[in-house]
């Protein structure tokens, strides 16, 4: 890498002018609120420690706004640029290679990395200097020259629904967020609506939109999968007690024959969410369907189902088959569509529920006017490049549901922050 001068810079062909000097840049950038962070952080540390939820996602906060006040604007550039980057391209990597289960064996014991080179099939040199900067961030433990112990990110990184997401998103996702930048110049920054001609197929040179792009890679199509899995382990669930009334607005007054559909899993994916309400409410009368396309279904099948939940292929885009269910389901489904698809898709499932009876339940985020929490924002941007859609706010989904598909939202209930809502539809 060569070095330049940091104080100007050519943008579009033209001389950009700094809005500060630049040593703004090499001062930290909120040493004032440093004091309060520390007291703040305090406060809450034994409460986290002792197991309480609520103190320790408040102190992951305290601890990121202490380190973004800390750092340089020079130091935190370095890390977006270079580090974090790099830390994709080596966790990838290893995952990729069966690093990280090795390194999890007898125990996490300490491990000579050029020795886990030899079992592996790599170049020592290049296992050496992945390992090196893994540890330098953290993921890995360093214990002597070369030789290095995991953590428990590290070991955890061994199960497909957390480590499948890493070579997923680098090999078959990744350039559609890097070239944004060039393709929303290219269209004037206009929001992107195109299944067919947004961010991801523009950076990889296609037509297919996300789903046939993974599916026609393999194994890019399974890892997301499990990597959706993973999305979904220990976030709020809906069918706890203190979410959503599962008992009163759901199994009150439902059908009890046992042919009579209960609850329909529209493109439910491997069979997550069935499974657990299968465990978690097993007085539901009726019965439970899976449905998505075929290779998803026979995925589903592979890793085995319990045999009350039934499964159909189904594309959401035809005439819904179940017809008169107490409970149609959809989970980060709408989300992956544009409002003109989602539109398409909801009038399907209008066509198949019964007045007075039927309800859609939508599980996805709820972006709170401000104060957004930082996955459910990040996730926002990843649909915006991936898929030429978005996360919606409350007012987003008045408009998709209630504006534009013609139902009618009878209640939205929230875990946490917009995180995890159940929104509860009718027909109108």
């Amino acid at each position: 890498m060569s070095e330049t001068n940091g104080t100007n810079g050519l943008a579009n062909g033209r001389t950009k002018t700094p809005a500060v000097d630049i040593s703004v840049a090499l001062a930290p950038n909120d040493l004032k609120s440093v004091p309060g962070l520390v007291q703040d952080i305090n406060s809450v540390a034994e409460k986290a420690a002792a197991g309480n939820e609520n103190a320790r996602l408040e102190l992951v906060e305290k601890a990121r706004s202490l380190v973004r006040a800390l750092e340089t604007p020079r130091e935190t550039m370095i890390k977006h640029c270079w580090a974090q980057p790099s830390a994709m391209a080596a966790l990838s990597t290893g995952i990729d290679v069966g690093l990280f289960s090795l390194l999890a064996e007898d125990g996490g014991s300490a491990k000579n990395a050029k020795e886990l080179a030899a079992k592996l099939g790599m170049d020592p040199p290049l296992l050496c200097r992945l390992m090196r900067h893994l540890a330098a961030m953290g993921y890995i433990i360093e214990t002597g020259e070369d030789e290095y112990k995991p953590t428990n990110f590290s070991s955890s990184l061994s199960i497909p629904v957390i480590g499948d997401g890493y070579t997923c998103i680098s090999g078959a996702l990744m350039m559609a967020l890097c070239k944004f930048p060039e393709y929303a110049k290219k269209t004037n920054y206009k929001t992107p609506n195109s299944l067919t001609d947004g961010p991801l197929q523009y950076a990889y040179n296609t037509q297919l939109n996300m789903f046939e792009h993974l599916m026609a890679h393999p194994p890019y199509g399974e890892q997301f999968n499990h990597h959706m899995g993973g999305y979904r382990q220990g976030r709020p669930s809906w069918m706890d007690r203190g979410f959503y009334p599962v008992e009163e607005r759901l199994i009150q007054g439902a059908r009890q024959s046992p042919d009579a559909p209960f609850l329909v899993d529209i493109g439910g994916g491997v069979g997550h969410d069935l499974d657990e309400f299968r465990r978690k409410v097993p007085h539901a009368p009726g019965r439970l369907v899976l449905e998505d396309l075929a290779p998803v279904i026979d995925q589903a099948h592979a890793r085995g189902l319990d045999s009350r939940i039934e499964t159909l292929v189904y594309n959401f885009y035809t005439e819904q088959p179940v017809k008169g269910a107490r409970a149609y389901y959809m989970h980060s489904t709408l989300h992956d569509w544009p409002d003109a698809e989602c539109v398409k898709i909801l009038a399907r499932v209008k066509e198949a529920m019964a007045p007075g009876y039927s309800r859609l339940l939508i599980n996805e985020n709820v972006i709170p006017p401000r104060g957004a929490q930082w996955e459910a924002t990040a996730l926002d941007i990843m649909m915006l490049t991936l898929l030429s859609s978005r996360e919606r706010t409350e007012a987003d989904w008045y408009s998709l549901l209630q504006d534009q598909a013609g139902l009618r939202i009878t209640g939205i209930y929230t875990a946490q922050n917009g995180v995890e809502s159940i929104i509860e539809c009718e027909l109108a």
